[in-house]
């Protein structure tokens, strides 16, 4: 098995994809808006997956957050909140924003797991910091390591009762961030100690199934490798400090506060101890790069992979979102009526 998760270019897979993937065997996938239509054409092309690969629980990944950050959009599936919202019911009711943070994420899960889909790249738990770039904003859940936690715990347990694994992100913090890793690198100048603050939620959630690590240079740590390229980043502060044990996966590696070529990144982060290559964009030549490149999959890697997927399914129920979806709606609007 290939250690990448690799992206398609449409609505169903070409034939030079079908027979790539079948000899790569990659880890999973990601889909985008580009291979999402309806409710059926989702499912056959996750099924067709399902198929290539012969086994049912197949890392199929999706960036399904909420907010801005939305593959499944209305009229089709229903719209979800960023993470801002369930902040501000925080400071109304604490216990109520968990709850419908729960209920929310258990309905997103409905929708993924109905359509095949085995994990989504959430909860984001990175800490919202005054005057960061906007790349991470209303995404994030709050402003308190503490208070990221207890909502970002309650998205992974939403997801899970759905049968749908989440991914905590972006190890070891992408708060503080000055610039978009779309488009350069960022360079955190903060101390060890005032990290501490970004490290407090992926510490308190180090049990996640999955993590992604970020695109940001961290002074305090590694002034010459980013994090997803790090071995001391990833080896003493996200598996040593935090004590993630979990799957931990890069973020897309066509960002360009990466780099020279997709496959020379992905083997770099790999050398680093990343466990899987994320490449979103389905370009043949790299994905191809990629296979040749990093190998074949550690015996602890798909370990890792197999215990992330133990526990989830494909059999959305959207009786029980409706119910949810309405939890969620009645415990949100507390917050206008506060306004």
């Amino acid at each position: 098995m290939t250690p990448a998760i690799f992206g398609l270019s449409g609505l169903t897979l070409s034939a030079d994809e079908r027979a790539f993937f079948r000899e790569a065997d990659p880890a999973g996938y990601i889909l985008f808006g580009r291979n999402i239509e309806s409710r059926e054409q989702v499912r056959a092309l996750t099924d067709d997956l399902r198929a290539i690969h012969g086994r049912e629980r197949l890392l199929i990944t999706i960036d399904q957050e909420g907010g801005r950050v939305a593959r499944m959009r209305p009229p089709v599936w229903p719209a979800y909140p960023a993470g801002a919202l369930f902040d501000a019911l925080y400071d109304i009711a604490p216990a109520s924003a968990i709850e419908a943070a729960r209920a929310n994420a258990e309905a997103m899960g409905h929708d993924l797991a109905e359509v095949g889909i085995t994990c989504t790249h959430a909860p984001v738990l990175d800490v919202r910091q005054e005057g960061a770039h906007d790349v991470i904003g209303d995404r994030a859940l709050g402003r308190e390591p503490l208070r990221v936690a207890a909502l970002g715990r309650a998205v992974l347990d939403g997801l899970g009762r759905a049968g749908i694994a989440g991914t905590i992100k972006h190890m070891p913090g992408h708060g503080r961030t000055s610039t978009d890793t779309h488009k350069e690198m960022p360079t955190v100048t903060a101390s060890a100690d005032e990290l501490e603050v970004d490290l407090a939620p992926f510490r308190a959630l180090n049990d996640a199934p999955i993590g992604m690590t970020g695109h940001l240079l961290f002074i305090a740590w590694d002034a010459a490798n980013p994090a997803t390229q790090s071995p001391t980043i990833i080896s003493d502060i996200i598996r040593g400090s935090i004590g993630f044990t979990g799957l931990l996966l890069t973020d897309d590696l066509d960002m360009e506060a990466l780099s020279g070529t997709v496959p020379e990144r992905a083997e770099r982060a790999l050398a680093a101890g990343c466990d899987i290559a994320l490449n979103c964009w389905a370009k043949m030549d790299d994905m191809v790069g990629i296979v040749e490149r990093c190998g074949a999959m550690k015996t602890e890697v798909a370990a890792r992979l197999d215990r992330a997927l133990a526990d989830t399914r494909v059999d959305g129920a959207r009786g029980v979102q409706r119910e949810l979806l309405a939890k969620r709606d009645a415990l949100l609007g507390l917050v206008e009526q506060q306004a």
